[in-house]
This record gives structure tokens, C-alpha cells and sequence, in this order.
């Protein structure tokens, strides 16, 4: 199987894990699907406008943000990444710190852990590279000895050779003289230096070390892919607490409508105007009204510390968003455009590309196996008795050896037939990404259309619905409408709220959903064009 790729091809600008693109939303308990609007002729999207109308912005909650990076330090968890608190107090919250988006990815690309794994790993490939191409250098290694031996067996033979000696006669002994005795003691030193080199290798080393770069690029597509996806689940999180936030305004907002509704339907029932089947439509309605209150609350609180698990912040710090909801940009590349650049910048394609040279090169080197090897060694010695008076000696040793498998049992082509299958696998993998991201930027480009279409239109829903419920409370209030057309007309300017803020934060998320299986674009797209 060829697979062609040419160099330069890719150009992320930063990396993280695939992800899927949401199609529902879950707003107040209510699942709302988002409907895929195609269109015949593909056409840059522009931000939602009405009759000039600007978009009407929904203020944040949270507070200001922090003006400066400094600020954020104090944001950071506990140095010792070991550290781990055991007592009530070391993890009560007592810090309620407002973020903008852009401040929550620089915090994340500060603490964020799993980013931190795979830096470590980046640093492990480019170590083990070193390693690699440690074998184009030889290897020097220098030995050196000193000792000090008596020897008991020398002081026994002397022992015996005197032996011999004191039982010679008188006159012997004389014209002999002394016994030669052997020097029972010694102290040799010796060192030596030696030199190899592995010569030839049948293409192992040179694909060991071209194994070991790919793993580097390997490493370092995925640290961009994670910066990538890091973004990405960032401004998610974000925008779930911007979307928690606002469900909570509107549940407060509900929830004081029903109060209205509640205290004129019982002025309307002391006046003999009403009646108490009334007031109990509107007690139930508020109650209603309450829960789903309740229930904005724990999805914020949620929302929240989802973030801030994401962040790694410190275990003593809520946070909150200080952006407002509004459509943060517009995006100017048609589908196709959109496609074509996301099959020239996503990183998963680079490294899939990447890990088939991987095996590639270890296939090279199983079979390396079978083939000659040759080195080459040198080494010189030194050596000396300190006891004795003899002078110090030198010498030298040259080789040279070659070596050749001629029977492993198959071992080693298996080893490239695992390679093979290996780089077979990447192959596959390579098609299944290039699938799965033209149906990514498809899915989030379709969503992003209908977004645009929802907003204008619930946008004109919010206003009808305003109009509808102060129509319906006049009428209500004059005795010619009843207390259920009050409840209706709540429970549609609820809906209508809702849905205007679905279409909001699905238009977002499917920008940032762009950004990120495009790849490589900024933050907030004002006028984003296609690259020649």
C-alpha cells in the first residue's frame, strides 16, 4: 500500500483528544434538538443583524475580571503536585474569582495536568533521540586497577626451601649460602583504554535514529493537538457557565412573573372578581417556576467547578465568567474552504503520517538483523608491579569483527511483519481522520447555519412573547382573560428566552467547534478569510 505525502502540508498552530460536535442542548430539564439547515450554495456567515438592530447582549454575572496576568498567579494550585489536602478547611471555597475567556485559556495552558503529561512525554522523545543517535559516535571507556597481594602459597614454598636448607650440613650450608626465596609480595597496576565502533550495522542504527525523530514529531503534533483540544474544552466549559448563568437569570425572572401573576390572582379573588381555582393555577405555576429555579442553580454550580477542574485551579477558588453572552464573531469560509483547511492543518492527519514512519523504520531495523555487522575496537594497556623495581610495560590490541544471523527461527522477519501491519493500520487510521473531520466541519457548519437562522428568528419570538404576556395580564387584570392564558403566556416568554439563548451559545459553540477542527485559527474569528 503507497500512501504520497508531501512536506509542509500541515500547518497546525496549536494541539488535544478528538471530540464530537453536540447536537443537543439541555436547557432548564428540556432537551432541544438543534435542527441541520443545509443550504444549496454555500455562503460566508455573517452575525446575526435585525433591521440594524444590535444583538442584544446578556451581561454576566460573575463580575469583573482580573486586568492583568499577575493577578491570576493566585489562581494556581499548590506547587508540590503531590500535595493533597485532608482537612474541611483546605477546601472551602472563599475566593469567587471572575474570568474572561481568554484569561481561563491562559490559565489552562498554565496548570492544566494532562498538558503536563504530555510536555513530559515531548521531553522523554526528544531524550530517547539523544539515546538513538548516540551510535554514530564510538564508544571510549578507560579501566584502571591497583592492588596489593601477599601470597601464602610463595610463603609456604619459602617456607619448605628453608626447610631444605637448615637440614644441609654445616659445610653445605656454607658453600651454598643463602636459600633464593621467592618475593611473596606484590602490587600490580594496570589500566587500559579502549576504542569501538560499530562500522556497519545493515541500516539499524540509521533506523533507529530516524524511528526516534518521528516519535519527536510525534510528540510535538500531539502537544499542539492538545493545546488545540485544550482550547476547545475550555471555551465549552465556558460558555456552559455564560449558558448556566443566563438559565438562572431567566428562572428568576419566571419565578418573579408567577409572583405577580399570584398576587393578582388573589387581589382579583378578595375582590369577588376571581376565583380560588385561579389562585391556585398561579400558586402552582410559581411553584413550578421555583424548581426549574433550583434547578438552574445546581447546573451553574456545576458548570463552575467544571471549570475550574479543567483550569486546575486552587482547591479554595470558584469561578465564574465576566464575558457576556453575545455572537463573538462571524465566519467568512465557505464549507468547502473550511474542509480544504482542515485537511491542511489538523495534526491528527500529521501524525498519522508520522507513526506509519515510525514502523516504517522499525521494519528497517527487525530486518537489520539479518544482516552483517561489522565493528572495530582498539585498546591499549598499561601495566607495573609497584613492589618490585622492574620497569612499567605497554601493549596494544587491534580488532576487527564481523558478524551474520544465519538462522534466528524468524524471529526477525516477524518483527517486520508486525512493523508492516503497523504502518498498515496507519494508513487506515490516516482515511478514517480525514473522514471523520470533513463530517466534523460539516456537522459544526450546518449547526452554525441553523444557529444563525434561530437567533433571528427567536429573537422576534422574545419581543412577541414580552408583548403577549403584557397583553395577557391587562387582560387579566380587567376580568375579560383568565388566569391560565397568564400562565401560557409565562410559560411561552420562558421558552422564548430559553430558546434565544440556545441559538446563542450554539452559534458560539459551533465557532469554537470550526476553530478547532479547522484548526490553527484564532480565538475569536472577526473576519476570518481563506488562506491562499
Amino acid at each position: 500500500m503507497n500512501l504520497h505525502w508531501k512536506p509542509g502540508l500541515f500547518n497546525p498552530v496549536t494541539r488535544g483528544l478528538l471530540g464530537s460536535f453536540g447536537l443537543t442542548t439541555v436547557f432548564a430539564g428540556l432537551v432541544m434538538p438543534v435542527t441541520l439547515a443545509q443550504t444549496n450554495t454555500p455562503m460566508p456567515l455573517q452575525p446575526p443583524q435585525s433591521n440594524g438592530a444590535a444583538f442584544p447582549n446578556l451581561p454576566a454575572t460573575g463580575g469583573p475580571a482580573p486586568t492583568s496576568s499577575g493577578e491570576l498567579v493566585r489562581l494556581n494550585p499548590s506547587p508540590d503536585p503531590l500535595y493533597l489536602p485532608t482537612r474541611p478547611e483546605e477546601v472551602k471555597i472563599d475566593l469567587n474569582q471572575p474570568l474572561s475567556l481568554a484569561q481561563s485559556v491562559e490559565v489552562a495552558r498554565r496548570n492544566n495536568p494532562q498538558l503536563q503529561v504530555i510536555e513530559q512525554q515531548l521531553r522523554q522523545s526528544r531524550a530517547s533521540l539523544r539515546q538513538s543517535e548516540a551510535a554514530l559516535y564510538p564508544n571510549l571507556s578507560f579501566a584502571t586497577s591497583v592492588g596489593a597481594n601477599d601470597s601464602a602459597l610463595l610463603k609456604i614454598s619459602n617456607q619448605e626451601i628453608q626447610n631444605q636448607f637448615n637440614n644441609l650440613p654445616p659445610l653445605q650450608q656454607f658453600l651454598q649460602g643463602r636459600p633464593n626465596t621467592i618475593n611473596t609480595f606484590s602490587a600490580p597496576a594496570s589500566a587500559s583504554l579502549q576504542l569501538s565502533y560499530n562500522v556497519f550495522t545493515s541500516g539499524q542504527r540509521d533506523g533507529s535514529i530516524k524511528a526516534a525523530q518521528e516519535q519527536v514529531r510525534n510528540a510535538e503534533l500531539d502537544l499542539q493537538r492538545q493545546l488545540e483540544q485544550l482550547r476547545f474544552d475550555v471555551t465549552n466549559n465556558y460558555y456552559d457557565i455564560q449558558q448556566a448563568d443566563a438559565l438562572v437569570r431567566i428562572a428568576q425572572a419566571a419565578v418573579e412573573n408567577s409572583r405577580i401573576s399570584l398576587r393578582d390572582a388573589v387581589a382579583r379573588e378578595k375582590a369577588g372578581l376571581g376565583t380560588v381555582f385561579e389562585v391556585l393555577q398561579a400558586e402552582v405555576q410559581l411553584a413550578n417556576n421555583q424548581q426549574q429555579l433550583i434547578q438552574a442553580q445546581s447546573q451553574q454550580s456545576t458548570a463552575r467547578r467544571q471549570l475550574a477542574q479543567t483550569l486546575n485551579v486552587a482547591n479554595t477558588v470558584n469561578l465564574s465568567a465576566a464575558d457576556p453572552i453575545q455572537v463573538i464573531g462571524e465566519w467568512q469560509l465557505s464549507l468547502e474552504q473550511s474542509i480544504a483547511l482542515g485537511f491542511r492543518n489538523r495534526v491528527e492527519l500529521a501524525q498519522q503520517i508520522s507513526q506509519r514512519n515510525v514502523a516504517l523504520q522499525q521494519r528497517r531495523v527487525a530486518l537489520g538483523n539479518l544482516g552483517p555487522q561489522i565493528s572495530i575496537s582498539a585498546t591499549g594497556n598499561g601495566a607495573d608491579d609497584l613492589a618490585d623495581s622492574s620497569d612499567p610495560q605497554v601493549g596494544y590490541a587491534v580488532n576487527g569483527q564481523l558478524s551474520l544471523v544465519l538462522f534466528d527461527g524468524g524471529a526477525s522477519k516477524a518483527s517486520a511483519a508486525q512493523q508492516e501491519a503497523s504502518a498498515a493500520i496507519a494508513e487506515a487510521q490516516f482515511a478514517n481522520f480525514r473522514n471523520l473531520i470533513r463530517f466534523q466541519i460539516e456537522q459544526a457548519y450546518y449547526t452554525l447555519q441553523s444557529s444563525d437562522q434561530n437567533i433571528r428568528t427567536n429573537r422576534v419570538a422574545v419581543q412577541q412573547a414580552t408583548e403577549g404576556l403584557r397583553l395577557a395580564r391587562l387582560r387579566f387584570q380587567a376580568g375579560v382573560g383568565t388566569q391560565l392564558e397568564v400562565s401560557n403566556a409565562e410559560t411561552s416568554l420562558t421558552q422564548s428566552q430559553s430558546n434565544l439563548l440556545s441559538a446563542t451559545v450554539d452559534y458560539n459553540r459551533a465557532i469554537s467547534a470550526l476553530q478547532r477542527y479547522v484548526s490553527g485559527l484564532p480565538l475569536n474569528p472577526r473576519n476570518i478569510t481563506a488562506t491562499p
